[in-house]
């Protein structure tokens, strides 16, 4: 095959799968930047949630049967613990939240990131990726080598992995 059909073939499958990528990428776009702000209440809604859990735990024991990220405990009697989002009945071990979460549908996009391989999603993940791939490699297809377009696309190929890199590195973590 000449290097024309190659590249002909390779624009083809290109333009055909970005056409089916771009609702993807939407998908991904919303989530990620809805993602962003997760650790502030955007988009989330307080919800009551209660849990039964044995009674008389000390307060030490309480985070690790709760789950929760943060205990801040504001009071502490014989019968009842209170804590900055709720609180806990020593008597019949019945503990109060008030959390703050996504509705149903952002909650299954934010979900959609952090696919781990036990969940469905991871293959959607691993075709996007390995897609996204192909567009990394496709598009230097788009035009032959000798041309002058290939040289730039090459040189702006180049700024954009190092402007990434700096990120990264420098980006303040």
């Amino acid at each position: 095959m000449s290097s024309m059909q190659t590249s002909q073939k390779f624009r083809t499958y290109h333009r055909l799968l970005g056409f089916f990528l771009a609702g993807i990428m939407a998908v991904y776009a919303i989530s990620g930047t809805i993602l962003i702000f997760r650790k502030t209440d955007f988009l989330k809604y307080e919800q009551l949630v209660e849990r039964q859990l044995p009674p008389s735990l000390r307060a030490d024991q309480l985070q690790g049967q709760l789950r929760v990220p943060s205990l801040d405990i504001t009071n502490e009697t014989a019968t009842r613990i209170e804590f900055s989002n709720g609180s806990y009945d020593r008597e019949t071990g019945l503990a109060t939240i008030t959390m703050k979460d996504y509705p149903a549908a952002i909650g299954k996009l934010i979900k959609l990131h952090k696919a781990t391989d036990k969940s469905p999603l991871f293959y959607l993940n691993i075709f996007f990726g390995v897609s996204l791939l192909f567009f990394v490699i496709s598009s230097f297809f788009m035009f032959l080598p000798k041309l002058p377009q290939f040289k730039t696309g090459i040189k702006v190929a180049i700024g954009g992995a190092a402007f990434a890199l700096a990120i990264i590195m420098f980006g303040g973590y």
